[in-house]
């Protein structure tokens, strides 16, 4: 499956940004589907995770109750709905397609390209 997300932008802090994440190929509603972001000079973190249902899902702690994930398998495409953004979530966030439901970045199999989000303070 290839990823392709979108989305991300300049917002100043206190603002909101939806990500997508398109997916190619037939088989979308069988992933489970994952953010994850790298700041600047930092290693890469997760943030959100759906089951291939939207039924489960999973959030770092530190954009719990601020991002929303959810996804929509007719149009192959998963969001990330993202409020009350802060400076510290500036990243590049990238899209993920797995088999299970984990916060592990090598349980991913496919990525997509990132897409940058700058929030200003």
């Amino acid at each position: 499956v290839q990823l392709q997300a979108s989305g991300g932008g300049l917002v100043q802090a206190g603002g909101s940004l939806r990500l997508s994440c398109a997916a190619s190929g037939r088989t979308f509603s069988r992933y489970v589907m994952g953010w994850f972001r790298q700041a600047p000079g930092k290693g890469r973190e997760f943030v959100s995770a759906t089951s291939w249902s939207g039924g489960s899902t999973r959030y770092a702690d530190s954009v719990k109750g601020r991002f929303t994930i959810s996804r929509d398998n007719a149009k192959n495409t998963v969001y990330l709905q993202m409020n009350s953004l802060n400076p510290e979530d500036t990243a590049v966030y990238y899209c993920a397609a797995g088999d299970y439901l984990s916060t592990n970045g090598p349980a991913y199999d496919y990525w997509g390209q990132g897409t940058l989000v700058t929030v200003s303070s």
